[in-house]
């Protein structure tokens, strides 16, 4: 169903392209509505009850889409090493590590997706780190090590979420 929050989502996906110019203008305007419709769909699906199983999964994949392809704009660019960029998508490869902890259970069906609290904050890293990138300014080692201990969080948080433990 393409409601307005949707419809918002689907804008961060264009948005991508932008950094394919080497505009910092440009790139600054994608990010700054990347982050404004990603904050706007959530309110507007929550206030209206627009809240749908499509829009749970569509905002959080624009959300990668958007984050990947400017990595791999950066990292071909060479503003940003391999390293940097696996440790800024860890949380992505925690979820991995989830949604295979719960087709093992055999609860993949039944598992209801929902943003956690330390995804939000990862995507709000993300989004910030992007900035720096562009102004090309890049931060200290230790802030990418905070994605991993941030997706870990993410990792345990949905464990919880799920009422199983990994025991």
């Amino acid at each position: 169903m393409l409601n307005p929050p949707n419809s918002l989502s689907l804008l961060r996906a264009p948005l991508a392209f932008l950094f394919l110019s080497e505009s910092v203008l440009l790139r600054i305007i994608a990010v700054s509505c990347a982050m404004l419709t990603d904050c706007i769909d959530g309110y507007l699906a929550r206030r209206y009850a627009y809240t749908s199983r499509l829009g749970a999964v569509l905002d959080p994949m624009m959300d990668k889409f958007f984050v990947f392809f400017v990595l791999i704009v950066f990292a071909v660019e060479h503003r940003l090493q391999p390293w940097q960029a696996i440790l800024m998508i860890s949380r992505d490869l925690f979820l991995c590590i989830f949604a295979l902890y719960l087709a093992i259970r055999g609860a993949w069906k039944s598992y209801r997706c929902r943003a956690v609290r330390w995804g939000k904050v990862t995507t709000a890293m993300q989004f910030g780190i992007i900035v720096l990138h562009t102004f090309n300014y890049a931060p200290p080692s230790f802030v990418y090590w905070a994605f991993a201990l941030v997706g870990l969080l993410v990792f345990i948080e949905l464990v919880k979420r799920s009422g199983a433990s990994l025991a």
